[in-house]
């Protein structure tokens, strides 16, 4: 029942009643730590996650260096905890995902997760290789062709931690660009430009598209239809790989192969 009273000459009302709609998070809450210089990631996870009805994104930035060398990366670790406390503090989350994915290698997933679970405990959790570890099982695939923006240092990192997960890389192309803005730039026809560079020096059983700043995951099943094999990238995995840890079904096949599972 309402009341009434006065603010000075205001006439206040308190207490009005309401009726609250359906929570746009009915089926699940997913959290997300992003880099302060990423420029892609927030709009392709909210475009992906935003497919599943009843699914929402809640998001915090960590602070990172624009150029992206090992050192930069392992920097990060230590504010993950804290970043991840942030994403809809005091309220559940059904999983957490850590954007970046050159840095999920530099520093380990198991270190993010266990950073993470530090301020979430037991929450489910992912990174964008690991998604795409989650993708090239789905998809059958053991010769994995990569594409980065990686300078070659940051490479190395990269090829190393797949193969020592049993896949194998047979072809390895970069734009080598080391600013996080730059690379946020790259175009789709460029994207789609280096994938067919890498597969034209060897067959492969798919293509991941690595770096969440690159903007891609709106044509992956445009780029699929080109190219003839299954393709993903670090926003599209990562984002695919949450949805699933969070106990949502719901197959997607308009966003590529990877949906479709």
């Amino acid at each position: 029942m309402n009341s009434r009273g006065t603010f000075g000459d205001v006439i206040l009302i308190e207490h009005l009643p309401y009726t609250p709609d359906p929570s746009p998070a009915r089926r699940g809450r997913i959290g997300l730590v992003m880099l302060a210089s990423d420029h892609t990631i927030e709009a392709e996870l909210h475009w992906l996650i935003g497919q599943v009805d009843g699914l929402a994104l809640f998001s915090n930035r960590i602070e990172n260096v624009d150029q992206v060398t090992p050192d930069t990366l392992r920097a990060m670790a230590p504010r993950i905890t804290a970043a991840a406390d942030l994403i809809l503090a005091g309220a559940d989350l059904d999983v957490v995902a850590y954007g970046c994915t050159s840095a999920s290698m530099a520093i380990g997933e198991e270190q993010v997760v266990a950073r993470i679970q530090h301020s979430r405990p037991a929450v489910p959790c992912t990174t964008p290789i690991t998604g795409a570890f989650a993708a090239f099982e789905a998809f059958g695939a053991k010769r994995i062709a990569v594409l980065t923006p990686y300078r070659a240092d940051v490479n190395r990192i990269v090829a190393e931690y797949i193969t020592a997960r049993g896949y194998e890389v047979p072809v390895f192309g970069s734009f080598n660009e080391e600013s996080d803005a730059a690379v946020g730039t790259i175009s789709v026809d460029s994207v789609r430009d280096g994938i067919r560079a890498v597969l034209a020096e060897s067959t492969a059983d798919a293509v991941f598209v690595s770096c969440t700043s690159v903007r891609v995951a709106h044509a992956v099943a445009e780029l699929e239809a080109e190219f003839g094999l299954p393709i993903t990238s670090s926003n599209h995995a990562m984002a695919w790989h949450a949805i699933r840890l969070a106990g949502v079904p719901d197959p997607l096949p308009h966003l590529g192969t990877l949906y479709a599972q």
